[in-house]
């Protein structure tokens, strides 16, 4: 099975890489969104409508339905499985550009699964999407190779360079640390806050 096949997002994949022996948990998310949440409070970025994209078992869109519940929210994946057991619109970000931004995007463990033709596209698709904030997490060729628990990841993805990703992400955003991305027409940084 290819690492960019929808249907290899099943039952099978959330047990194995989710939960108490996978390297997302709800516990660990509500950490992260909080903290996603409240970097954006503190640049001044009011939070009124995310796109989740790849969301998975759905962890993004339950802390802010729990947290933020009058934030708009919409949740897409590839996997038919996902949209059928967690309720997400079944859309592939390399295909479907939103015809309106959010304020914050998150694509959390996405990119890696994308082919090389149809990545570039994912990308240019992010920067459309994303009105203040990107959050983006995902393993480089380096992260794979040094810094990730093999047993809890899954190392069935395609393996690009951090410079690779960056050359194509800075057509569109600063990174700003900790996997947030602002876009270049956002919300000013100072120096140091930001990378050229």
């Amino acid at each position: 099975m290819q690492a960019d096949d929808p249907a290899r997002f099943d039952d099978a994949y959330y047990s194995r890489f989710y939960g108490e022996t996978g390297a997302h948990d709800p516990e660990r998310l509500a950490h992260l969104a909080l903290a996603v949440h409240h970097m954006a409070a503190w640049w001044g970025i009011t939070v009124r409508s995310v796109l989740d994209v790849g969301a998975g078992m759905g962890m993004w869109r339950d802390w802010y339905r729990a947290h933020h519940p009058t934030v708009h929210l919409q949740s897409i994946d590839v996997s038919p499985y996902a949209c059928a057991t967690w309720g997400h619109d079944h859309l592939d970000i390399a295909d479907w550009r939103p015809s309106a931004p959010f304020d914050l995007v998150i694509c959390h463990s996405v990119l890696q699964y994308v082919d090389e033709e149809r990545v570039v596209r994912a990308i240019d698709h992010l920067g459309a999407a994303t009105r203040h904030l990107l959050y983006l997490e995902l393993p480089t060729t380096g992260d794979l190779m040094h810094i990730i628990d093999p047993e809890r990841t899954d190392l069935h993805v395609f393996r690009r360079t951090a410079r690779w990703y960056r050359q194509h992400l800075e057509m569109h955003f600063r990174q700003v640390g900790a996997g947030l991305w602002v876009p270049h027409h956002g919300v000013p940084m100072y120096e140091l806050e930001a990378s050229r």
